[in-house]
Order: structure tokens, then sequence, then C-alpha cells
């Protein structure tokens, strides 16, 4: 184990935890240099179980022989580890919020769609949900009620951006994802591109279900939806919901019954309640 005391952020090593933005650790341009923060000795120990790759940790002195005591010895004497003052790493951003163990980790290589696909029976699309604790909070109810995968249009955010992360628990390790592939000529935003996208689902022997609020949207527990061998669920943005042309073109239409004229949930709601009832 090396073990680093730092006395500023600035100190070299620990830019990764304190100045680069979330687009400079994605590193689109080199996703092969690519790393994500976990937070927490949990969500680290999760990732660590799924093969994940740890570049450095960083913790206050205290943690080095208690909650980090363990992740340490996992990493091996090649990580180094980076610890300071409670004060000093409180001036993180919302270093508080984490037990005070933070872990760099190498981004992995995503799979395919089609490796995603192979042997699933249900996957969720995530269609434009740009808010992090959203993406959490989905990746974790798909954890926990056997969704086979995940996979997002490139108008979602980061599934490994550091909230979404901590919000998921360490979830986002446990279920397959990967993008579904981009427009063509790079109109990310396109509607009818991105629904192309989705439809190619077909070929992997899926049928598509929009959850959206529709006069023709059957309800939840139709009979047909929980017959279906595969069914891709689309859940779509936090406020105006799925494009019209995803909608038009889904097998299924499907509506969450609710009472008191409440007319929607939030999507990591509705997310979580679509998940339960079709369920394989």
């Amino acid at each position: 184990m090396v073990v680093h005391t730092i006395s500023s952020l600035d100190e070299p090593g620990v830019q990764m935890f304190t100045s680069l933005t979330e687009a400079q650790l994605r590193n689109r341009l080199d996703p092969e240099k690519g790393i994500f923060i976990a937070e927490s000795p949990k969500v680290i120990n999760v990732a660590l179980d799924q093969g994940y790759e740890p570049l450095a940790l960083l913790c206050e002195h205290r943690h080095i022989e208690g909650d980090a005591a363990g992740i340490i010895h996992r990493m091996g004497d090649n990580v180094p580890v980076y610890t300071g003052s409670r004060e000093l790493l409180s001036q993180l951003t919302g270093y508080t919020l984490t037990r005070g163990v933070l872990c760099a980790m190498r981004r992995p290589q995503l799979p395919s769609v089609e490796n995603v696909c192979r042997d699933a029976r249900r996957v969720v699309v995530i269609d434009g949900v740009v808010d992090t604790t959203n993406i959490g909070a989905i990746f974790r109810s798909a954890a926990a009620l056997g969704i086979d995968g995940v996979l997002l249009t490139h108008t979602s955010c980061d599934p490994l951006n550091r909230r979404s992360v901590r919000v998921s628990m360490g979830s986002v390790f446990l279920v397959p994802w990967t993008w579904l592939p981009e427009p063509d000529n790079g109109i990310v935003g396109n509607a009818s591109r991105r629904c192309s996208s989705i439809d190619s689902l077909h070929d992997y022997g899926f049928r598509t279900a929009a959850m959206a609020l529709t006069d023709d949207s059957v309800s939840l527990d139709h009979p047909a939806l929980m017959a279906e061998p595969r069914l891709a669920i689309v859940m779509g943005t936090e406020g105006d919901g799925l494009p019209h042309e995803t909608i038009a073109s889904a097998d299924y239409v499907v509506r969450i019954p609710m009472a008191h004229n409440v007319d929607s949930l939030n999507v990591a709601a509705a997310a979580a309640v679509a998940f339960w009832q079709l369920r394989k």
C-alpha cells in the first residue's frame, strides 16, 4: 500500500477527484482512458465484486484502518491511496455524503446492444432521461426487480455519473447496459432517428412497450403484456415523456392505472411499478 498524505486539493494525482468535470472524466474522445468516481465503501465493493479496475483511492486518515481497510486490501499494493484531514477533504463537493471514501475506477468497455439483448427477456430503454438521480433510481429498480439489461439513447445522461452511481447504490454495476446506436449524421436530438434505434430491438425478438398516456393505451396489467416472451419497456424524459414518433411506432402503449385523477408518476417511480408488474 502506497499512501500519499496531501495538504492541498491541488496536489498531483488527486485532480481526478477534485477538479475534472464529468465530461473530462468520461473522455468520450478516448473511452479507454475514461474514468468514473465511486463513492462509499459499499458502492466501491460492489464495483470491485463486478471486476471494475480501481485506479486510486481518496479517504481520510482514520478510514485507512477503518471503513477503507478492506477495500485497500482488495486493491493490492499498486493502487495509490491519497489521504488528508476531514477539514481538507470536506471542501470537495458532496464529500460529506460519501462516508469518507472515494475510488477512481477505469470505465469498462461496454457490451454491444446484441450482447445485452442476447439472453434477456426484459430490458428497459431509457430515452432522454437527463436527471442523474432518476437514472440511478431506475438502475436500482432494474437490478432489484429482474430487468435483464438497460439500453440508453444518447439523449440520456451517463449512468456512471458520480451522482447516478451513488443513488443506484452500485446497481449500475450489476445490470448489463449500453448505449443504443447514435442517430445517423450525429443529429442526436432527432426523435425519428432515436425511434429507429429503439425499433431495431425487433431484430432481437423484442416487442416494445412505450410507457405513455394516450387514448388507446392499455393497462399495465393487460394479459398480452404479461404473455410477451421478450419485452422492451421504454421510459421517457421527466418533463415531456416519450416523443410522439416513439409512441406511434411502439407495439404497445402502456399506462399505469391511477386513482384520484393523478395523471403521472415520476419516471423512476413509474419504472419501478412497470418492472414489478412486467417481470419474468
